[in-house]
């Protein structure tokens, strides 16, 4: 998933990676064997992933499953700090795991250098590509055709509320009161900030934690972002876009914004002492607000709620692929692993652990993701899987450019902070411009 963009990678490392990608690009990192694991031929197989992708409390159970397999797992952060760390290994030419967490804001970059991952189609993909959203295969295949990625979960996105906060600024508080509160089918952007001047004008307090996410979901449900199909920047001159950050811009500017720093919330406590009252959730975000509640000290009683709406229609941020390096000694076991990883069952289960919306068809309509759990009884008993498929319905997935990420860190993520700080809109926009050029990007 990007499910967190937090980590900055300078223009330097950027491009002195870029360079060692392309010329170990055909590095491996041993001699492969395709001999199936037993008792007599154990084999360990190493996972990275990132975040919060509830895939934790599946692999006691494949290793139980599959006498010989040991699986060693390393959990990164975040997003950005995984990026970080595949990129130094890939120009190393070493140190990859057998299965590496791809997310969708920095396929991009592994799409240049798509020839260092197993094909998967040599393990049996095209026989069971149908059971992902098409445009979820689409975006794991090569312009080869040869298939990368099987698909952990998609970010369809709702917008998570405290409805407590809302019910003392005289606010509905009721989940579908609230969405036609911020526009129902027809909500825009518009809506959610004017909606959030009441709040503010009421209470004295912010309406969202930071305008970075905001900013973040504004540009993914675009038709095109920070790149247009054919791979061309499309920044500079690009009318949809500006009109959205003039919105964000008077937004901070009205007080909307709580100025946090992402990823941190005091260690969860402004989701707790009331510093804001509307989140922006895609599903996998869900079980990080849990989190953070809980972190802080809270519980289900903090509020918050889930809301089947979501300013200017359906959208998309983030959703995580799993791959195998060619470096990987063991790829038909590791390909298998991860199959079974994005299976129905196995994506049900990681919905239940985590709130990550599967991308497998079969398991959207589980009644595990259906049906109430742990996750849906912190959100006020929300029916979150019903709502994270009408979210679903309609999402186009955007193309990322290979810089994509690189974009909303070291260009726009400066930007927003600095309209959280009191910035006006135009200077922000002139900054990001010239931080863009600053860095060559093509």
């Amino acid at each position: 998933m990007k499910r967190a963009r937090r980590i900055r990678i300078s223009a330097a490392v950027a491009s002195a990676a870029a360079v060692a990608l392309a010329v170990t690009s055909c590095s491996g990192g041993g001699t492969a064997s395709d001999e199936p694991a037993s008792t007599e031929n154990p084999v360990t197989l190493k996972v990275t992933t990132f975040g919060t992708m509830g895939l934790d409390g599946l692999y006691e159970q494949y290793e139980n499953d599959n006498p010989g397999i040991t699986i060693e797992a390393t959990n990164i952060d975040t997003g950005g700090n995984a990026l970080t760390d595949w990129k130094t290994k890939q120009a190393a030419g070493s140190g990859l795991p057998d299965v590496q967490a791809v997310e969708e804001g920095w396929l991009g970059q592994v799409m240049t250098v798509s020839d260092t991952f197993v094909d998967l189609r040599d393990h049996g993909a095209s026989e069971i590509q149908d059971r992902w959203v098409p445009w979820k295969t689409a975006q794991a295949t090569d312009p080869e055709g040869r298939i990368i990625g099987y698909g952990t979960d998609i970010g369809p996105q709702g917008i998570c509320y405290n409805g407590d906060l809302l019910e003392d600024a005289g606010l509905p508080s009721d989940r579908e009161e609230v969405a036609e509160l911020l526009g129902g089918d027809s909500a825009s952007w518009k809506d959610f900030f004017d909606t959030g001047k009441k709040y503010e004008q009421e209470t004295g307090k912010a309406w969202y934690d930071q305008s970075g996410f905001v900013w973040n979901a504004m540009v993914n449900q675009l038709p095109e972002g920070y790149y247009t199909a054919d791979g061309s920047l499309n920044i500079e001159g690009n009318t949809e876009l500006r009109e959205r950050w003039d919105l964000l811009a008077d937004a901070a500017q009205s007080g909307l914004s709580a100025a946090q720093t992402q990823w941190d919330w005091g260690k969860g406590q402004a989701f707790v002492d009331g510093s804001f009252a509307t989140f922006v959730c895609p599903g996998w975000m869900l079980g990080v607000l849990k989190g953070q509640v809980e972190a802080a000290g809270g519980d289900a009683d903090s509020g918050w709620d889930f809301a089947d709406v979501f300013p200017g229609g359906p959208a998309n941020w983030g959703g995580t692929f799993l791959t195998v390096p060619e470096q990987s000694t063991h790829p038909a076991e590791a390909a298998k692993l991860a199959e079974w990883l994005t299976n129905a069952t196995s994506q049900a289960a990681a919905f239940e652990a985590a709130g990550t919306f599967p991308s497998n068809i079969e398991a959207q309509s589980d009644p595990v993701v259906t049906g109430q759990n742990d996750l849906t009884a912190f959100f006020n008993d929300a029916p979150i899987g019903e709502i994270l498929g009408n979210r679903a319905e309609g999402v186009e997935a955007q193309f990322k450019g290979a810089d994509d990420s690189v974009i909303q860190e070291q260009v726009f993520g400066p930007a927003t902070i600095a309209l959280d700080k009191g910035t006006d809109g135009q200077s922000a926009w002139d900054s990001a411009l010239e931080t863009l050029k600053n860095l060559d990007l093509k």
